[in-house]
């Protein structure tokens, strides 16, 4: 018995050495962290070290850097048979010294590299799909998130929290986040897209809601060889001159160009830009028993109507409510909602590693997909954080051959439980269990007076 606890610490030992950290067995393929740099001097927390621990923060439930601190001491006294302080200061301080355009690299090799492999699935009709949406993200408190992020004007000083606006470029397909961008919450979503721009491929097909849909986006993006399906903004009711019918509910339009200058460009510029533009409308209704019936209308530069007939655009914009599955997934499932760090520069690298760790999991989805025959779509993004979870710890103490058959049987257990096949099913956006009936906090902490007898207290509405 003493024999085998010796030969499975001498392999634990030896695996240890191998690897930082759990992680590496399932994420290594996909990640090269050559680029990370090297620091100044010898020290514990290196820049490859820390970036393990920091993407095994992010992916964990508790995301405190105290437990990342614990794992790494765990495995300090494991690998070098050393001992560390469990204070987190070191640790914070090595998160301040990885160099955020070295973590910006590593995330577009890990998108690079996922496309590459997967890139070239669920094309619509021969065409990659890219979907925009945006959201916003708050953050701690602080002096310095409030001066970089500040929170909304309409909350009192003291009484509210920094907020992000983001925005990001999903691959429909795959739902692997592309490219984001991020600002104060006084940068429109549509000025955060026009920053995107440059990093779309010509031949692309960006698809988007209303707030996306505009006569400079359409011009813009078509000029760099990308077609554009969205929902026509509400704004749009003049301006538009019908050229063609080419059935009911489909007919090729001009846009024509309104006088004021868009924002962020030059009157000289604005002028250069065509008159009109040639687009296509396509109208359907949305009836499904139980629901009430929706009108939609697309605007979308695809013209042809033999190549892209008008039924195709009804399924591929219900399709666009992906994006906001992958937001609640980034959001919710993996805690980025609400950010932990406390200073900008901290908050950015954070929204960086969530990316990154992101992106791996939907790398490890779709391999779960392929190896179990399943729709990827059907796959669960919170069961494969809990598979990954798990998993991992066991794939760090075998050997690299049994690792590799622990591997596809962690794909299948992801593949073998799908999310439920629901169409049409009702989620709205409403919290059925209710909040303690707690004081709204309404002033800075310093001014603010409790009601006495609080369980009595009633939110005025």
């Amino acid at each position: 018995m003493q024999q085998k606890s010796n030969q499975l610490k001498r392999k634990m030992l030896q695996l240890g050495s191998a690897g930082i950290a759990d992680l590496q067995r399932v994420f290594r393929p996909w990640l090269d962290l050559t680029g990370l740099g090297k620091a100044a001097r010898e020290r514990l927390y290196t820049h490859t070290r820390v970036f393990w621990f920091f993407l095994a923060q992010v992916l964990s439930s508790d995301g405190s850097c105290r437990e990342a601190v614990q794992k790494f001491l765990a495995w300090l006294a494991l690998t070098e048979g050393k001992h560390a302080s469990p204070n987190s200061a070191a640790y914070c301080d090595a998160r301040k010294r990885l160099p955020m355009g070295n973590l910006q690299r590593v995330c577009g090799e890990v998108t690079r590299t996922i496309q590459h492999a997967h890139g070239g699935q669920g094309l619509w009709y021969g065409r990659r799909v890219t979907v925009v949406d945006g959201s916003g993200l708050s953050m701690p408190d602080t002096p310095e998130n409030q001066e970089k992020y500040p929170q909304s004007r309409k909350i009192l000083p003291g009484c509210g929290f920094p907020e992000m606006r983001f925005v990001a470029l999903f691959s429909l397909a795959t739902g692997v986040l592309l490219h984001s961008a991020w600002a104060s919450r006084y940068v429109s979503e549509r000025a955060l897209f026009r920053q995107l721009w440059e990093n779309l491929i010509p031949g692309d097909v960006v698809l988007g809601d209303r707030g996306f849909c505009g006569f400079l986006e359409f011009f813009m993006l078509l000029a760099q060889g990308i077609d554009s399906v969205m929902r026509l903004h509400q704004r749009r009711s003049t301006g538009v001159r019908i050229v063609k019918r080419i059935g009911p509910g489909d007919a090729l339009v001009q846009w024509i160009k309104m006088k004021p200058c868009p924002k962020g460009f030059t009157k000289d510029f604005w002028a250069a830009v065509p008159d009109v533009l040639n687009l296509r409308h396509i109208s359907f209704t949305v009836d499904i028993p139980g629901f009430r019936s929706q009108s939609i209308t697309i605007a979308t530069t695809l013209t042809d109507h033999k190549q892209y007939p008008a039924s195709a655009f009804a399924e591929l914009y219900r399709r666009r409510w992906c994006a906001e599955l992958y937001f609640r997934d980034i959001k919710i499932a993996m805690n980025m909602d609400l950010l932990r760090c406390k200073t900008p520069e901290m908050v950015e690298k954070e929204v960086v590693m969530h990316i990154i760790a992101y992106n791996l999991i939907r790398a490890t989805m779709i391999e779960a997909a392929q190896a179990t025959q399943k729709p990827l779509d059907r796959i669960s993004f919170k069961g494969a954080c809990q598979a990954i979870r798990e998993w991992t710890p066991i794939l760090a103490i075998v050997t690299e051959a049994t690792s590799i058959n622990l591997y596809e049987a962690m794909l299948q257990a992801i593949g073998r439980a799908p999310i439920p096949h629901r169409p049409n099913r009702t989620e709205p956006r409403a919290r059925k269990r209710r909040p303690k009936n707690y004081q709204l906090l309404n002033q800075p902490r310093h001014l603010f007076k409790e009601i006495p007898h609080r369980s009595r207290y009633v939110i005025k509405p």
